[in-house]
């Protein structure tokens, strides 16, 4: 069954295969989106007198089992039915008679997909946020926990300034904060409505937008009915550039635990069962998930340009081009939601090894702090700065004894973490999506 067949004419069924490509697979995830898009689109049409107040009720009552089917896991696309959309109106048709028909009055295919993709992304929006969330949660405590255990600092993948697992990890989890930042403005050319627009070109037909706008919870529509479509590839793309900024904090950290993990450096630890063993050297606990959390989220992060390559040079006005963005970006909703989760479960476990820099390959990483401790005595501190120099270099520095409570102080140091001010901005954040 297709929405747009017509008497006495066929499709080469090589020709249909391959235009309906994955797009069955994917649609079942917009199903639940179809369904409630179509009820608030019946709901205007009763209300605009396009349909009767019996057929409205037929049709919700029908749509609100077909719901009900979603919910329970038993909706399926049959064989022969093209997509979601044709299997919604057969199934609704079936069970309520020709009134079912009815339903994709004033619609096209075109905005009635673009509006189940926006509901379907604002949804999965806010679950990745909540999962964002919980990582963060973890971080601060994980922060907290271990803010006196020292860590060694690098630049360059060199020795450089004395650091601490507090701020170590505190650090992603303010990074998080700018990552739903980046999200937040994605979520906001989500929460448009595009439907109504048809074809790209709106309707004859005295739909009343503004209606179904309020229905389905958006925050406004998008008004021009030629832009309501060509939102169509460019929000997946917005979006798309929201979760590769969370996969970027993701894959860094998990590149941190890969060296941290190694027996050279040796910092962090995790329990037996979150590792993986070799099939040959017995010794071995390899980092597996943090190897597979980076790979995953760098995939995630080449998303935006892959959808950047498949929009390049499409004029305005719908193109089959855009079904591709569905299995390009929907596969990586559900990768960047298990990296969230996995991620979450190592941090929740990890333990950080006590007096590290006790060690004598540490210890210059304490001359920086040579250098301002005369520089508060009153030596200017280029002066101060060959002095430490020269004491490296002959072999007598000695490190100073570091008082992380007293001699760092300033906000946002290994002394004054700031995890309250952090957990407040991140709260901040948070209170758009609600």
């Amino acid at each position: 069954m297709k929405l747009w067949n017509k008497s006495n004419t066929s499709t080469a069924e090589s020709v249909e295969r391959f235009t309906v490509g994955r797009d069955r697979e994917f649609d079942l995830q917009l199903a639940r989106f179809d369904v409630e898009g179509s009820i608030a689109h019946v709901t205007m049409l009763g209300e605009v007198g396009l349909m009767t107040k019996e057929e409205v009720t037929s049709s919700i009552e029908g749509l609100k089992k077909i719901l009900k089917k979603i919910e329970e896991g038993l909706f399926q696309i049959d064989e022969g039915v093209e997509d979601v959309h044709s299997q919604v109106e057969f199934m609704l048709t079936q069970m309520i008679g020709e009134t079912g028909k009815k339903i994709h009055t004033g619609r096209s295919r075109n905005d009635q997909v673009a509006t189940d993709i926006k509901l379907f992304l604002r949804a999965e929006i806010k679950e990745i946020v909540e999962k964002v969330k919980k990582l963060f949660d973890v971080l601060l405590a994980q922060s907290e926990k271990h803010h006196e255990k020292l860590l060694p600092g690098y630049t360059h993948l060199q020795l450089a300034m004395p650091s601490s697992a507090g701020l170590w990890m505190s650090a992603y989890a303010e990074s998080l904060i700018d990552d739903l930042e980046m999200m937040a403005s994605a979520y906001r050319i989500v929460n448009k409505n595009p439907l109504g627009s048809g074809a790209g070109y709106g309707s004859s037909l005295p739909l009343n937008r503004k209606l179904t706008t309020e229905l389905l919870g958006f925050s406004t529509l998008n008004y021009n009915s030629v832009y309501a479509q060509m939102t169509r590839g460019k929000t997946e793309k917005l979006v798309a550039i929201s979760f590769a900024s969370i996969g970027a904090t993701l894959s860094k950290l998990s590149m941190d635990c890969c060296l941290f993990l190694n027996q050279n450096f040796g910092f962090i630890s995790f329990p037996d069962h979150l590792t993986t063993g070799s099939s040959i050297m017995p010794h071995k606990k390899n980092p597996d998930v943090f190897e597979l959390i980076r790979a995953r989220c760098n995939r995630i992060q080449s998303i935006p340009n892959e959808l950047t390559l498949l929009l390049n040079n499409l004029p305005s006005g719908y193109h089959r081009d855009l079904q591709l963005t569905k299995e390009i970006l929907f596969p990586a909703i559900g990768d960047l939601k298990d990296c969230l989760d996995m991620i979450t479960l190592m941090f929740q476990h990890i333990d950080v090894k006590t007096d590290l820099l006790q060690d004598e390959k540490y210890k210059f990483l304490f001359s920086v702090d040579a250098v301002n401790r005369l520089v508060q005595q009153g030596v200017y501190f280029r002066d101060a700065y060959r002095k430490v120099g020269d004491e490296i270099n002959s072999g007598n520095f000695e490190p100073p004894e570091l008082d992380i409570d007293n001699d760092c102080w300033h906000e946002g140091s290994i002394g004054r973490l700031c995890l309250n001010e952090i957990s407040e901005e991140m709260s901040k954040t948070l209170a758009f999506f609600q």
